[in-house]
């Protein structure tokens, strides 16, 4: 991933991230946190699973499924993260 050596914060001092992790953090990362946390602006963050039986066919930890944007899950393979895509 992209975007080493800066933070993708939505302002300076916005984040309860360290600065230096923010910096030496993947942009994939720091954008996965949860906004209360690490504001980016990223509003297609569900904060729900889109995977099957809701989310029990995945191998994904739960906590994962629900903080990562529904692209993400619905671009991995249904072997890993069945969303029935």
């Amino acid at each position: 991933m992209s975007g080493q050596d800066q933070s993708h914060a939505t302002s300076t001092g916005a984040s309860k991230v360290p600065e230096g992790i923010q910096k030496a953090a993947p942009e994939g990362l720091e954008r996965n946190l949860p906004e209360s946390v690490h504001p980016t602006g990223d509003a297609d963050k569900t904060n729900k699973t889109h995977a099957l039986g809701g989310g029990k066919d995945s191998i994904v930890p739960q906590k994962i499924q629900e903080a990562v944007p529904e692209g993400l899950e619905r671009a991995l393979p249904n072997s890993i993260h069945n969303t029935g895509d």
